[in-house]
This record gives structure tokens, sequence and C-alpha cells, in this order.
């Protein structure tokens, strides 16, 4: 059964007393003003390669995050999405840039924001490491595609963190663990993409745009045949398997554990996955399997292809290894059905408007899902892609680092030391850089994510529902709802047909109740905390729709 959604920009307005503001909806609307957020949360110890040249071989470290609840809430079972952050797998300032790590200026704004709104969000470290200097394109796209899996490992490896600590701690973040979303800005949109998509280790294998991109030419006769990621040197795609390497191989020596395993038998599946400025290693990974997926890319990307081209390393800017971008990703969900979740939603909005105009100027038709990202060059000619980075010049730079906390508008960059700091550097791809500027771009990026992830998350945000003649079940008697007027507690009973779904609506638009997964012919609902009043009852079968009018004293 197709469902029909139209969501509404409303200016405010005032209502009766008895009635909440239709600007106070949980999930589209910051409707809490504070967020509690625990720092450094240790999530899995896993090994980096990062120190591999210093101590001969993989080093164990912790692997942390911060978490951002909204503060005072009640709900203690939140959807939750998992931030990760830009970095091309390396370190800051290594990376040559000013960001890439879980205090990115973005990330904490992406994070706070969705806790504001009612989320539990999460901002996730994972391992980097490669080198991106490597003389030779193979053996850059060596490091690469090893980097990533390590971050495919770690991805998933929080994903069952959540559902182990809700299964055996209590649930102390209060989160849906059937209700996981990753959110990847840049690299991290490659970790969101990967992990989402790339089922099994055969994959990497078996690859089609082009075949063989992950295969070394080892013997040298022109077919490569050595795969780049190997399980028994690198572990399982999951990260549930502890490896400990058999030979040399891979410039690792002999025995050493490169993989930890965790929380194993847990699920590592995304409920829904978004990705700004980022792309996917292979569209083969896109199959049947794939979750619904939100993109943000501008189709002018310097760095990452928006369609099927080479990635580019902002590092060094040498050519690493052909990839897919948003376009080709929200084809190939189209065509698969993958993102059928929001067919027939109706977005009624100035940016969904945008989105459309976007896509008839980059010269494609619109894809629900995909947002192309255009905004005029900077003075320099250059399209600086999807800003949401902001930073302080003065600030210093990691004193653990390379940076040696000397601060970003004094730090020499490595590709001119002697004219350019990481501060001027950052300005060429963000030009008139200001929280302003980033703010303003993340508001319209919220403004097209925020009702499409109701949507695909079926959360109970406002909705006005309308369903074609042949879905609406016109025989009203099939559903009785009683006691009504009611007080406290409403009943549904089908007799003839199993409810699968229940919303209730006040007569303003403001969603109240959303109840999934129903599988039954009755069932109860408390409606004691709603103000007084009338609402629509909508109960949903696998046949269709009936609608029913209750009173609430």
């Amino acid at each position: 059964m197709k469902r029909f959604y139209t969501f509404l920009i409303l200016a405010s307005f005032a209502i009766s007393t008895t009635n909440v503001s239709a600007q106070d909806e949980r999930y589209l609307d910051e409707i809490f003003d504070e967020v509690d957020v625990m720092e450094n949360v240790i999530y899995s110890a896993n090994a980096t390669v990062l120190f591999l040249p210093i101590f001969g071989e993989a080093i164990q470290i912790p692997l942390t995050m911060d978490v951002y609840m909204p503060a005072g809430d009640t709900e203690t079972n939140r959807p939750l999405v998992m931030v990760y952050h830009t970095g091309n797998f390396l370190p800051n300032v290594t990376n040559g840039g000013i960001a890439g790590t879980t205090k990115d200026s973005s990330v904490v704004e992406f994070c706070t924001r969705l806790a504001r709104l009612g989320y539990v969000s999460a901002s996730v470290d994972y391992r980097t490491g490669w080198n991106p200097l490597a003389t030779t394109q193979p053996e850059r796209a060596l490091g690469l595609i090893q980097a990533a899996y390590r971050g495919i490992q770690d991805v998933r490896t929080a994903n069952r963190y959540f559902r182990w600590q809700a299964d055996m701690l209590g649930n102390m973040y209060g989160i849906d663990p059937d209700n996981i979303t990753a959110l990847g800005i840049g690299t991290g949109g490659y970790l969101s993409l990967a992990a989402a998509t790339l089922d099994d280790y055969s994959e990497i294998i078996t690859t089609t745009n082009p075949a063989g991109k992950f295969l070394l030419d080892l013997d040298m006769n022109g077919v490569p045949e050595t795969p780049m990621v190997v399980p028994a040197y690198h572990g399982d795609i999951n990260g549930e398997v502890t490896s400990v390497t058999p030979d040399g191989a891979f410039g690792l020596p002999a025995g050493d554990t490169t993989t930890y395993e965790h929380f194993v038998g847990y699920s590592s599946d995304l409920q829904l996955g978004i990705n700004i400025g980022g792309a996917l290693g292979d569209i083969s990974w896109v199959d049947e399997n794939t979750p619904p997926f939100l993109s943000i890319q501008s189709p002018f990307d310097i760095f990452a292809p928006y369609d099927d081209a080479v990635v580019i390393v902002p590092t060094t800017n040498d050519p690493v290894v052909q990839a897919q971008g948003s376009l080709e990703v929200a084809r190939a969900q189209e065509a698969l059905g993958n993102n059928d979740v929001w067919d027939g939603a109706v977005f009624d909005d100035p940016i969904t408007q945008l989105a459309k105009d976007n896509s008839a100027t980059a010269g494609h038709e619109y894809i629900e899902g995909l947002f192309p990202w255009i905004k005029p060059p900077n003075s320099l000619g250059i399209d600086e892609g999807t800003v949401v980075n902001w930073w302080d010049p003065n600030a210093p730079s990691p004193a653990d680092g390379q940076g040696m906390g000397i601060p970003w508008n004094q730090l020499p960059h490595p590709t001119d030391p002697d004219n350019l700091t990481f501060h001027t550097q950052g300005l060429i791809l963000n030009e008139g850089m200001s929280a302003e500027k980033s703010r303003a771009n993340i508001d319209e990026m919220m403004a097209f994510l925020l009702p499409r992830m109701c949507v695909a998350l079926e959360l109970p945000c406002s909705a006005n529902f309308t369903s074609s003649t042949e879905e609406l079940l016109v025989d009203n008697t099939v559903v009785t709802v009683s006691p009504n007027p009611s007080v406290d507690m409403i009943r549904l009973n089908s007799d003839e047909m199993p409810m699968e779904r229940v919303e209730i609506v006040s007569i303003d638009g403001k969603m109240m109740t959303v109840e999934n997964n129903i599988n039954n012919y009755n069932r109860t609902i408390d409606v004691s905390t709603y103000p007084s009043g009338n609402y629509i009852v909508k109960i949903y079968f696998e046949e269709g729709l009936v609608t029913k009018q209750i009173v609430k004293h």
C-alpha cells in the first residue's frame, strides 16, 4: 500500500490554549532548549596502523564518541543518528585541513540540532591512516580501501555497541535499537554509504565500475589478481572476528593483531543513510538490501565524484580510484525500489523545489532523496562544495599532533609553507568563512532532510495524509473505537483484518501517536496526556486506510 504524505512549512499562528502550537513538532522543530553531552564514551578498542612506522606493528587504541541527548526528555525509545566527520581517513593536520575530529564545528552543530529536535545523536570517531603520498595510483588505492575498510568495521561496531548497551546495560541512552541512521560529512559520507551497502567482503573483489579496481597486479603480467583487502589480514567486514596476520604480507608483521572483535551477534544494520559530500567505492555495492538513502552533494564537486569519476585526495590532489557519487547512487536506489519509502510523499516546501530546480541545472531528472547542492563559485571561480565547517583562525591546532598547538593562522600549510597557513588555505574552499555562512547552509540541508527522515523512520511527525480512492476503505464499520468520547484510553477493534499501523492526529495537524508493526485485531492506546479536543484516528491495513474521529475530554 502506497502512503501519501504532504509536509507543509507553516507560519507560526496562535491557537486555542488547550492545544499545542503547530511549531512544537518533535523531529521537525527544535523543541528542546538544552542538550546533555556525554563526551569521550569508549565504544571499542581496535588496531590502528597509524604508528606502524614507529612500533613496527598495529597498536590497539580506544575509539570514542560524544553522545548528545535532549535535556529533560522523558522519551526512552528515541531514534539514533550517528554522525561521522570528514578528514580523508587521516588525522587532523596530517590531512591538510582544519577539520577531521569529533569536535568539528559541523559535527557539533548537526549533533546539537538533532538532539534539540528529540533525537539521540553521536559524533563517532573512527580509525584513520594510509599513505596519500604513495607514488603510484594502485598504491594509493590500496591504502585508501584498507582505511575505508577499517572505517566500515568501526561504523558497524558502533551500531552494535548501541544495540548491546540497550540489551545489556538497560538502554542508558534511551534509544530505539531498531532505528539507527548514519550521517556522514565528506569522508564520513563515504563511510555512511559503504557501511549501508557493502554486505559481503567478496563485493570488494567483484567491482563493476571499473572491474578489478581493488585488485593488485603483483606478478606484473598486466592482470590484477590479488585483493587489496583480505579478511585473514584485515578482519571481517563487520569487525566481529579477531584477526591475526598469518605472515608478513601487506607490510604487516606476522602474528600482528589487526582487528579486535566487539559485540558479536548484534545487528550491524542501518535503517537510513545520509551522505553529505561523499561517494561510494563501487556502485555494484548497492543492492536490494540497501536501506533508504539521502544525499546532498555538489554536482561540481572537485574532489568527490557526483556521478562516475576518479576520486581526488585533497591532501595531495592526486588521483586515487574511480568511484560513484550521489547521482549514481540515487539512480541505483530508485531502480531497485530501495527509496520507495518516499513514494507518494509530497514535500510542499521551497527546499524541495530548489532541489528540483538544481537537478535541472545539473542536467538530470529530479530523484527523490537527492539534493544537488549548487551555489555560485567563489571569486577564484572554484565550486566550494557542501560547506558546513567553520573555525577560529586564532585557535590552536591539536597540541598532540603535527600542529603542535600552533594557531591555524600561523601554522604553515604543506602545499605552500612560505605563503599559506592552514587558515588561508582553508579559505580557498570556504571564502568568507563564518559560523553564519555554514549554519545557513545547514539550515537548508536540515529543511531537506528532516521531513524525509520522519517518513523513512516512521516517526510521529505531523503530516497531512491523503489516499487514493482505491486505497481508502469506505466501510468504516470495519473498525470500532471505544469509548468515544474518552478520558484516558481508547480501544480499537477490527473484526475482519489485522491492523498494521495507527496514527492519531490533532485537528491542527500535530501527530500525537504513531504505532507501527501492530499486526493485531485489537489495540489499546493511552490518550490521557492529550489536550481536550477532537482528533483523527487513522488505521492502516494491508488493503487500505480507515479514518475515525474521536473526542478527548
